[in-house]
């Protein structure tokens, strides 16, 4: 961004919303997120991404001082108990620990609230390219000390496989749709949530085709529960 594209580097105050954005973004909510999932269904952890939505609405309610509406009350109670009715029977059979759901949902609390920062803050025009660009430099290194804390040579295995996931994870996900995600909430971040509704349906579908991970009554109940909290807070915002 600053070599190819002549992009201006962050100046001063922005160092520090750069650093804010990242500490959220990337070492808490990602940190958080990428434990939880070593504990939980790949099915469920998509489902409580869906969940974000309400997050984000309650969040920027309380932000810009605005009244909680009973909606927005109704909206996380239906989503919550649908993420634990999902939950319910991978409990019972190591698909879920309690642990894992309680990282996951402090996580996606993590994300909402640097959602609603980045929307909120004032940028001066520095590019989106840029933004994602230092707060993911930035989140990677405050995570530096819990890395050095925790690593464990004989765990890593740099094959084939890694490689592929590194390189999925940095172009598609990283840059790829991290940057539609900032255009979309810099746009307006209640509205860019909509597409949130897609992740229980893909995250539970894939999860099944590909992990073989149980889909049953649970699931369907829980996901359509999350769609209802979600139709509601975005229907009667």
């Amino acid at each position: 961004t600053h070599i190819i594209r002549g992009n201006r580097l962050p100046q001063k105050k922005e160092w520090l919303q750069l650093s804010i954005y990242g500490l959220l973004n990337v070492s808490i909510y990602l940190g958080l997120y990428i434990i939880a999932m070593q504990n939980i269904s790949a099915g469920l952890g998509s489902l409580a991404v869906a969940v974000n939505p309400v997050f984000i609405a309650l969040i920027a309610a309380v932000w810009l001082s605005q009244k909680i509406r009973f909606q927005n009350i109704l909206s996380l109670v239906l989503c919550f108990a649908g993420v634990m009715l999902a939950a319910y029977p991978l409990l019972k059979n190591s698909y879920a620990t309690p642990g894992g759901i309680l990282l996951l949902l402090v996580s996606m609390v993590a994300y909402s609230v640097g959602t609603v920062y980045y929307a909120r803050v004032t940028w001066n025009g520095l590019p989106i390219l840029t933004i994602n660009g230092w707060q993911t430099i930035i989140g990677g290194v405050f995570l530096l000390p819990v890395l050095g804390i925790t690593y464990q040579h004989d765990k890593n295995l740099f094959d084939a496989k890694y490689w592929q996931s590194v390189l999925w994870l940095a172009i598609p996900v990283s840059i790829g749709a991290v940057l539609l995600w900032l255009y979309l909430i810099k746009q307006n971040a209640v509205k860019a949530s909509y597409w949130l509704f897609l992740c229980p349906i893909f995250g539970f579908a894939m999860a099944r085709l590909i992990m073989n991970e149980p889909v049953n009554l649970f699931t369907a109940a829980g996901v359509l529960l999350v769609l209802a909290g979600l139709y509601i807070v975005q229907r009667f915002k």
